[in-house]
C-alpha cells in the first residue's frame, strides 16, 4: 500500500487494539529494550512454536478471567489486557513477517500463524462468558483512560455478535475466519506478481543517466523494467516515449490479473453477508460506524464535498497538461494517464522553471534518511541511536533505538529497498505495543526506495517523511497503561493525520536546507531551487487531490451496495463522476485487482483525504511560529500524539487547536493560485 499505515480488520473485541499494533509473546520489563524482531530472524519452526505458545497462554489467561469470582475487577482488567496485549503483538510480527521475510516458508508460516490467531480472536469477540465479566466490572473502579477503553471494548464485542443466538455466532465465526483468509489471498496476490515489460534502450531515452546506469540491457539487447517502484516512478515521468509509458502503466494496472478477479468478488460477497447477519445495511454501514465519520452516508457527504471542492483546480490542471501535450501532439483533445506524469514533470519544467532530474541529485537516499532523523530530532526532542547488535529479517535492516534525554521510548526498524517476496509498497508496520511501565513500543517502516548511494524523487521523499510519522505516533503513544488505546489505536480515518502532517517538512525551505545536499560536492540545494519546487508543487494539486477522492468513492462504492456487480463497471462509473477530463480506467486492464487499500482498508479509503483536512489545520498552527518551531512540536506531541486512542479524536485535536478542526484550511491549499 502506497503511503500508508498498514490495517488489517479484525472482527473482534480485544479493547480496538488493531492488527497493526503490537505483537510480542511474554511481556517486557521496562527496563530492557525491545528485541521482538529476534523472533523474525529465526526459523519458520521456532515462529511457529511461538504461535503455538501464544495462543496456548491467552486462552489459559481467558480461563483463569472467566474463572474469578464477582468483584475481582482489577484482576479481570488485567488478564484481559495480557491477552490483548499477547495476540496483537503475535499477530502483528506475523503480519510484518509474511510481507517481508526474503524465506517463503517462514512468509506461509506467519499466514498459518495469522489465521490461527485471527480465528481465536472470533472466538473470543463472540465468548459470552468473557463479555459478562468484563461487563461487571465497575466503571467507577478505572481512571478516565480505562473507562474510555472499557466503552470501546464492550461496544466491539457487541458490534461482532456476542450478544446474538448461537446459531449467529457460528455463522459470524465462520465468515470471520474465511475473510481472513480471503484477505491474506488478495494481498499475496498483489506482492508476488511483479510485472516486467521489456523495452529497447532507445524508448528509454529520458531517464536520468543513474537510472539508466542501473539498468544495462540483457542479452537481447533490452532494457527488463518491472513494476517495482523504483523503476516504475522514473519511467512514467521522464520516458520521452508515449508507448513505453503506456506499456509499463498497463502491466501496472495488469497486477493480481487474473488471480483476483473471484478473489475480490468473495471479499466483497462475505464482507456483505457479514454486516448484514450483524444487522447493518452494508459493509460500508458497518465499518464506519466507530469511525470519526461516523456512517456511510456522511462519508459519502465527505468526499462528495471533495468532488466539489476539486473540481475548477482540476480542470485548470488538465487544461495546462493538454496544452502542453498540444506542443508535441497538436491535434490531441485529451491526456491519457501514461501520460499526465511525464507531461506535468514538462509544466513543472517549462512554466515553473523546475528541472525534476537537477533536483533528484539533492536527495540521495542516505542524506534523506539523516534528513527525516535530523528534523523529528529538533522538532521532538528526540535522539537516535543506531543499533548494530541486534537480530533482524534480511542485512538491509537497519534499527535505531530513541531517546529522550537518558530514556528510551522505544525501538524503530528501517526495511527500506525493494526485493523478491516483499510487500511493494510503503507503509509502517506495529511490531510491539507498548504500555506504561511495562513494555515500550516498536514499529518497522517498509518502502521500496533506492539504495545508499542512489537518488530519489521528490514524491518519495515526502513518502519517506509521511510514513515516519506513523512511527513516531506509535512510539510516542507507546505510553498509554492498555494496549487497546495505545500507539495509534485511534479512531481509523486519524491515524493518518500524522504521517500527512510530517510530509509537509520536505517542502519547507527551512527544512529542505538541512538535508537537501549535493550527491556529488555536498552543496546545500540552492534558493532559486527551492523556489522552483515550491512553486511547481502547487501544479497539479487539484487533480492529484480529485483522484484520492476518486479512490475514496470506488472504495466506498465497492461496500456500499449488495455484492454481485461487476467491479470493473463500477470502477468505471465512477471515473466518469470524477475523472471525466482523463482515462485512469481502461478496457482490459484491471487496476481494482492491485489495489492494495481494498483489502486493509476496505470502504474507508477516504481517510487519506479526511486526514488530509485535520492536518492542513493542524499545519496553520506550525506555519504561524514556523515549521522548525520545537514549542509548537512539543504541544502537538504532548495534546495530539501521545494520548493515542486514549481519547476521542476530534477532542486532541480540539485540545491542540483550541476550537474543532475545520474544511477551511484544506479549501484555502486547493484555492491557491
Amino acid at each position: 500500500m502506497c503511503r500508508a499505515m498498514r490495517y488489517l480488520i479484525l472482527l473482534l473485541a480485544l479493547g480496538c487494539a488493531t492488527t497493526s499494533s503490537v505483537k510480542g509473546t511474554t511481556p517486557m520489563k521496562l527496563t530492557s529494550t525491545p528485541k521482538a524482531s529476534s523472533l523474525l530472524a529465526g526459523t519458520a519452526a521456532n515462529f511457529t512454536a511461538t504461535c503455538d505458545e501464544t495462543l496456548t497462554g491467552a486462552k489459559a489467561k481467558v480461563a483463569e478471567l472467566k474463572a474469578l469470582p464477582p468483584g475481582s475487577d482489577a484482576k479481570v482488567i488485567a488478564l484481559y489486557d495480557e491477552v490483548v496485549t499477547a495476540m496483537s503483538n503475535m499477530g502483528a510480527r506475523s503480519g510484518l513477517a509474511k510481507e517481508v521475510h526474503p524465506d517463503e516458508k517462514f512468509r506461509e508460516a506467519c499466514e498459518k500463524c495469522e489465521q490461527q490467531l485471527e480465528a481465536f480472536n472470533v472466538e473470543l469477540s463472540l465468548d459470552r462468558g468473557l463479555y459478562d465479566a468484563l461487563s461487571k466490572v465497575e466503571t467507577k473502579s478505572l481512571d478516565p483512560v480505562g473507562a474510555f477503553w472499557l466503552f470501546k471494548t464492550l461496544r466491539e464485542f457487541r458490534r461482532s455478535g456476542v450478544d446474538r443466538d448461537e446459531a449467529t455466532r457460528n455463522q459470524v465465526k465462520a465468515l470471520s475466519e474465511e475473510l481472513v483468509k480471503i484477505g491474506q489471498n488478495f494481498g499475496r496476490n498483489i506482492r508476488d506478481d511483479v510485472r516486467s515489460v521489456k523495452l529497447d534502450p532507445r524508448e528509454l531515452e529520458g531517464l536520468p543517466a543513474d537510472w539508466l546506469a542501473a539498468h544495462a540491457p540483457g542479452p537481447d539487447g533490452k532494457v527488463t523494467v518491472t513494476t517495482n517502484t523504483p523503476d516504475y516512478l522514473p519511467v512514467m515521468i521522464y520516458a520521452k516515449s508515449g508507448k513505453a509509458r503506456e506499456a509499463l502503466w498497463t502491466a501496472y494496472r495488469m497486477r493480481a490479473f487474473p488471480q483476483n478477479v473471484e478473489v475480490l468478488k468473495s471479499l466483497l460477497t462475505k464482507r456483505h453477508e457479514l454486516a448484514t447477519l450483524l444487522g447493518y445495511k452494508t459493509w460500508a454501514a458497518y465499518i464506519t460506524e466507530t469511525k470519526m465519520v461516523k456512517s456511510a452516508e456522511a462519508a459519502n457527504e465527505f468526499i462528495e464535498r471533495g468532488r466539489n471542492a476539486t473540481l475548477s483546480r482540476a480542470q485548470a490542471d488538465m487544461a495546462m497538461l493538454l496544452e502542453r501535450k498540444k506542443k508535441d501532439f497538436p491535434g490531441a483533445t485529451s491526456v491519457d494517464p501514461w501520460e499526465h506524469q511525464y507531461f506535468e514533470d514538462r509544466v513543472k519544467q517549462e512554466s515553473y522553471g523546475l528541472d525534476s532530474q537537477a533536483l533528484r541529485t539533492y536527495f540521495e537516499y542516505g542524506n534523506v534518511k539523516k534528513g527525516v532523523m535530523d528534523i523529528t530530532s529538533t522538532l521532538f526532542g528526540i535522539r537516535y541511536v543506531k543499533v548494530t547488535d541486534n537480530q533482524v529479517w534480511h542485512p538491509d535492516v537497519e534499527t535505531f533505538d530513541i531517546f529522550e534525554g537518558e530514556q528510551l521510548l522505544g525501538r524503530i526498524h528501517l526495511d527500506m529497498h525493494p526485493r523478491e517476496g516483499k510487500y511493494k509498497h510503503a507503509a509502517a508496520f506495529g511490531l510491539t505495543v507498548g504500555r506504561l511501565g511495562k513494555e515500550l513500543p516498536e514499529a518497522t517502516l517498509v518502502c521500496n526506495f533506492p539504495k545508499e548511494g542512489e537518488l530519489m524523487q521528490h514524491s518519495e521523499v515526502e513518502t519517506y517523511f509521511h510514513e515516519f510519522g506513523h512511527l513516531l505516533h506509535e512510539i510516542f503513544a507507546g505510553r498509554q497503561p492498555y494496549a487497546g488505546v495505545s500507539g495509534i489505536r485511534t479512531e481509523w480515518d486519524f491515524v493518518e493525520v500524522p504521517s500527512m502532517l510530517l510530509q509537509e517538512w520536505p517542502l519547507d525551505p527551512g527544512a529542505l536546507k538541512t538535508f537537501a545536499k549535493h550527491h556529488k560536492t555536498n552543496e546545500p540545494i540552492p534558493d532559486t531551487l527551492v523556489a522552483q519546487l515550491k512553486r511547481a508543487k502547487e501544479f497539479g494539486v487539484g487533480a492529484d487531490t480529485r483522484r484520492q477522492f476518486f479512490l475514496s468513492a470506488v472504495s466506498l462504492a465497492f461496500h456500499d451496495r449488495a455484492p454481485g456487480f461487476d467491479s470493473t463497471v463500477v470502477l468505471k462509473e465512477v471515473q466518469e463522476k470524477f475523472l471525466p477530463f482523463r482515462r485512469e480506467w481502461m478496457e482490459g486492464t484491471h487496476f481494482e485487482l492491485g489495489f492494495g487499500h481494498l483489502d486493509g482498508y476496505s470502504a474507508i479509503y477516504y481517510t487519506y483525504q479526511w486526514s488530509t483536512v485535520i492536518a492542513k489545520d493542524l499545519l496553520t498552527q506550525f506555519k504561524a511560529k514556523g515549521m522548525l518551531n520545537s514549542e509548537v512540536a512539543t504541544q502537538y506531541r504532548k495534546k495530539v500524539l501521545e494520548p493515542g486512542g486514549s481519547q476521542e479524536a476530534g477532542a486532541l485535536v480540539a485540545d491542540f487547536l483550541g476550537r474543532p478542526y475545520s474544511f477551511e484550511a484544506f479549501q484555502a491549499w486547493l484555492d491557491a493560485k
